[in-house]
């Protein structure tokens, strides 16, 4: 329903307004994002009284060293992998058409933003939040994570095995929710590893092109390890460098002795 209202009435409207005044911006990934919160909203009015608290989106999760210290998960757990991946010469670095490098990865951060604030309210907003009151953290995770996979088929240039890395992507932002208490963190996460990707290293994104000004990333080595068209998320780099974040993550959980919720 909230999806229904948002992309009926409002996102006409905007895009209306927008374009009258000469602003360029992708309203989409804002419809998206709008509707999660408005179906969130009138969860909390009349199915969780909890409120925002319920799914770490209130004030009190909102803590600066763990965003931050997730952000630099998100991009580690990438950018490592990319630099390996250089190293070995299976990604290599071309020029790119001319254009600017730093307005493109504002917009670029622009698009993303909202995009992976609509995936984290979806699967670790109010669903990871009642399925792991009904079924536990564990059963949470998994079954989250494999959704969240699963939407990727659509994508272009999907496969098997790039899915399974979206998987583990679920299992680690699963993890930032879980162990830091807080969807900012998770969304931080998100946001990091995919603007590192495109707005950093001017590659795709779960199969999806961005603008490359000034240079791009290409792959020159085996698919498997590289992800080939789906971008470096989609190979076996990335997917050890997911491992490694949530063994870390759930490391640390143990050595602080922190519940799976409370």
């Amino acid at each position: 329903m909230a999806m229904v209202v948002i992309s009926g009435a409002v996102v006409p409207l905007v895009s209306w307004t927008l374009a009258r005044v000469g602003v360029r911006v992708v309203v989409y990934p804002w419809a998206l994002v709008a509707s999660a919160f408005l179906a969130h909203v009138l969860t909390f009015r009349w199915v969780e009284p909890r409120g925002w608290r319920s799914i770490r989106l209130d004030a009190s999760a909102l803590v600066p060293r763990r965003v931050a210290l997730a952000a630099l998960l998100g991009a580690a757990g990438v950018g490592i992998p990319m630099i390996a991946l250089l190293a070995l010469g299976w990604l290599r670095v071309e020029p790119g058409p001319p254009g600017s490098s730093i307005l493109a990865a504002v917009h670029i951060g622009l698009f993303l933003a909202p995009a992976a604030l609509w995936e984290e309210l979806m699967f670790r907003g109010y669903a990871f939040h009642a399925l792991q009151e009904w079924w536990g953290t564990a059963a949470a995770l998994a079954v989250t994570s494999v959704a969240f996979g699963l939407i990727h088929f659509a994508n272009a240039g999907a496969s098997l095995a790039a899915v399974c890395v979206v998987v583990l992507a679920g299992l680690m932002l699963g993890g930032v929710l879980v162990v830091m208490r807080s969807l900012y963190a998770a969304f931080a996460a998100h946001l990091a590893w995919n603007w590192t990707l495109a707005g950093l290293a001017h590659s795709a994104v779960s199969g999806i092109p961005f603008a490359t000004p000034d240079y791009r990333i290409v792959d020159a080595g085996p698919d498997w390890a590289t992800g080939g068209v789906w971008g470096p998320e989609g190979g076996a780099g990335a997917a050890l460098g997911l491992l490694s974040t949530t063994v870390y993550l759930y490391t640390r959980r143990e050595r602080r002795g922190e519940g799976s919720h409370d």
